[in-house]
């Protein structure tokens, strides 16, 4: 059969055969060597084998090893044998019945490896000769209960040829085949079409249909993770998640616990091996499976500073499809915070919450869309014995009331609420994994804090191989692995597409910029401070000595102080405004990114706010710092005040531009605060008021790309700043002509948009589902 993920009847099964250093899965039709070449098939480094000991292969009845005349000899049991065939799990121990090395053979159960639209499809749909439409409204011909969903997402519609082709009504969050996002396509028996959380397969006039409820299976298989150095952060991870599934991920720091989160949830994919999702490849289909899979990262994945609702509401906006109206994501907003037990708590205040509940908020983010998986990182981080129970426990019955759940923790207090529990060892290997009351018992300990003890005691024992040695790993590992998973290949390793859009990009830049005005109107203090540091600014500039004001004349030396202060207070004011909006948002925006957020419409909504705010405090600068100071006649084209309100608001918006890449390249906040010091400092030398720049190679170059340099020629042009008769500095940059000024200006707006165009790719480079080393 055709169709995705059969599995032959008349294939014999793949062996798996486990030593100490490696597991191998050995497919059927070859012959493996197994001995001390360092060339074999299954490579044995210990002298009491011999350098080509046995072989493995299969005949009419299955896989069967055989001892090829080795010196030492093979034994099962106390047995020496010569030929034995192999049925469940058989040990082999080669060279010595009591210690040689082991080599541990078995054959997995064949599993049912269809996906769930052929497993067992929730309906079974007749196709018309006429269009068939899906959607979320209900005048569809199929309708999808899901606010994910358009209102009407696509149609199913027969060809002159005979053929059905799907295709896409604009729906916000895609229409997808095989995975791959399409505006109309030619459906054959193996595709798998997926809208929202349904999947479907044309089969002859039947369309069958599957609504992930959340019974799904997750299968992570031989992930390893290595750095560009080629360090090694995760060494091939295999463990299945069965349905319905509280998970438990503990380990020491360095254990690759975090990096684990990134490779199974396909946000940050692992450099090897793959994760199957209901039997599909999660990182091909990445842009089709992402909204099924909710992650609670450690950080605070909404603005804190507003109530829980209004909060939860704005990311429904951002997460749902144009088309749903206000009420409809009210009800679901309304439904997760009853869910979870946040309904007295929702008008509160996020950062006015206590730990647990503002995890809880977190959590309930990510059910807006009902996900099948939920994936979070330290839930229980910081919180009291008490609440680290009660949160442990809403996981477990959040999972066992219809979905799978992935918890990273290093709490070990309430593990026992964990369905199965997977341990790793430093360097990212499995030392453990299945239900938790059975860890204590294969470790030999007592309590979870022995077994961390005996890893600190004993670091050079391989925990790993133990365990993949042990009986516990065929029956909760390899008995739920398919041991003929596609192996990585090549079209494996490309990075997945961008995540589909959920809105329109006007309704995301929209909600987003209500969003933002609605954290800046509830931060007083921010607020406070907008209002104070242009006046604080301004009121400086005007104390300073300059009774000629700006008009060049007579020895009037203070004005291009005053000048160069004006130009410092709008650069400072500037990039003070925007270095750390986007590095402190970081985790947010890495979040709403994954559930289809543009980069470019959540940059534009900073520049647009930002660029208002800075904007009217560079006015204000200019209109308290030179309010009733004598000014020339005439500007470079106007009267002064227009053109240095310009040139100051242009100045400082730019300014802004540069902090906002500042803040898209800094992986830290608290690294913003040096590089914006260090940059006003720039600025202040590189503008040209201090010393001489033309002519001095290097520094008159670097001087090009520094803001400072164009508004300072603009406003000197704009005063005639080089008529100034005890003033040895000349600059083609300040002619009084309006040439001159539109060119200043001109080269001024190039930089902001390259700043923005950096800025961008920053951001964008963030995106989840690329496959890269660390």
């Amino acid at each position: 059969m055709t169709a995705e993920g059969f599995v032959s009847s008349m294939a014999p099964p793949a062996l798996v055969v486990r030593t100490k250093e490696a597991v191998r899965r050995l497919q059927p039709g070859g012959s493996y060597a197994v001995g001390r070449d360092p060339a074999a098939d299954v490579p044995i480094d210990d002298q009491r084998v011999s350098w080509r000991h046995a072989v493995l292969r299969t005949d009419d009845n299955g896989w069967l090893l055989e001892d090829l005349d080795s010196t030492n000899g093979t034994f099962a049991g106390k047995r020496r044998i010569r030929r034995a065939g192999i049925e469940g799990e058989i040990v082999f121990r080669l060279g010595n019945a009591d210690s040689g090395p082991q080599v541990a053979c078995s054959v997995p159960p064949v599993l049912d490896s269809r996906i769930g639209v052929d497993r067992e499809p929730t309906s079974v749909i007749h196709v018309p000769s006429r269009p068939l439409r899906i959607g979320r409204a209900p005048d569809n011909d199929v309708v999808l209960s899901d606010l994910i969903v358009s209102r009407h997402h696509a149609e199913l519609r027969k060809r002159a040829d005979g053929r059905h082709e799907i295709v896409d009504l604009g729906g916000h969050n895609g229409t997808f085949v095989n995975g791959k996002r399409i505006t109309s396509a030619a459906l054959t028996e193996s595709d798998i079409v997926g809208i929202g959380r349904a999947t479907f397969r044309l089969v002859g006039d039947e369309l069958r249909e599957f609504i992930d409820t959340g019974d799904v299976s997750l299968v992570a298989q031989d992930l390893t993770v290595r750095t560009s150095k080629g360090k090694v952060l995760l060494d091939n991870v295999s463990f299945p998640i069965p349905e319905r599934c509280l998970v438990g991920v503990i380990g020491p720091s360095g254990a690759g616990k975090s990096t684990l989160l990134g490779a199974v949830t396909g946000t940050r994919p692992a450099t090897e091996g793959g994760v199957r999702y209901d039997n599909r490849d999660l990182y091909r289909h990445y842009a089709e499976l992402r909204h099924r899979i909710g992650l609670v990262p450690q950080e605070d994945i909404l603005h804190t500073q507003l109530p829980t609702r209004r909060a939860l509401r704005y990311a429904a906006e951002l997460r749902f499809p144009g088309d749903t109206v206000a009420a409809e994501r009210d009800r679901r907003v309304d439904e997760v915070i009853e869910e979870l037990g946040l309904t007295p708590h929702a008008q509160t205040r996020i950062d006015a919450l206590s730990g647990g509940q503002r995890k809880r908020v977190s959590v309930a983010l990510e059910l807006l869309t009902k996900p099948s998986l939920l994936f979070l990182d330290e839930p229980t981080s910081g919180l009291d014995p008490g609440l680290d129970k009660s949160v442990m426990e809403m996981m477990r019955d959040l999972a066992h009331d219809g979905r799978t759940i992935v918890v990273v923790t290093h709490s070990v207090a309430n593990l026992d609420t964990c369905d199965r529990l997977l341990v790793l060892v430093p360097g990212g290997r499995v030392a453990f994994y299945g239900p938790p009351e059975e860890g204590l018992r294969f470790f030999g300990k007592a309590s979870w804090a022995e077994v961390f003890q005996a890893f600190d005691k004993e670091p050079d024992r391989d925990w790993a191989a133990e365990f993949r040695m042990a009986p516990l790993y065929t029956r909760y590992v390899l008995s739920g692995l398919d041991g003929d998973a596609e192996t990585p290949g090549a079209e494996r390793a490309t990075s997945a597409a961008p995540p589909p859009r959920r809105q329109g990009r006007f309704a995301q830049l929209g909600t987003l910029c209500r969003r933002y005005l609605a954290v800046i109107g509830s931060d007083r203090s921010y607020l406070a401070v907008l209002a104070v540091l242009p006046l604080v600014v301004g009121l400086l500039i005007r104390a300073m000595p300059a009774p000629h004001g700006l008009t060049g004349l007579g020895e009037n030396d203070d004005a291009a102080s005053v000048l160069l202060t004006l130009v410092i207070g709008a650069c400072f004011v500037g990039a003070a405004n925007s270095v750390r909006e986007l590095v402190k948002e970081r985790p947010i925006y890495r979040r709403e990114r994954a559930a289809g957020l543009s980069a470019g419409i959540y940059l534009l909504s900073k520049i647009l706010i930002l660029g208002l705010i800075t904007g009217v405090q560079a006015v204000l600068l200019v209109l308290i710092g030179l309010a009733f100071r004598p000014m020339p006649a005439h500007g470079a084209f106007t009267s002064p005040y227009p053109e240095l309100i310009l040139a100051m608001a242009g100045l400082a918006i730019v300014s802004m531009a540069m902090g906002l890449l500042v803040s898209a390249a800094v992986s830290t906040s608290e690294k913003t605060m040096p590089l914006l010091v260090l940059l006003s400092l720039a600025q202040v030398i590189l503008c040209g008021a201090l010393m001489p720049l033309e002519g001095k190679a290097g520094l008159e170059q670097v001087a090009w790309v520094t803001p400072s340099r164009w508004g300072l020629g603009a406003a000197a042009s704009t005063v005639d700043l080089g008529r100034l008769p005890h003033k040895p500095i000349h600059d083609r940059l300040w002619h009084p002509d309006a040439t001159t000024w539109a060119t200043d200006m001109g080269v001024l707006a190039g930089l902001g948009l390259v700043f923005v165009i950096v800025a961008w790719w920053r951001l964008e480079r963030l995106r989840p589902g690329r496959r890269t080393r660390l």
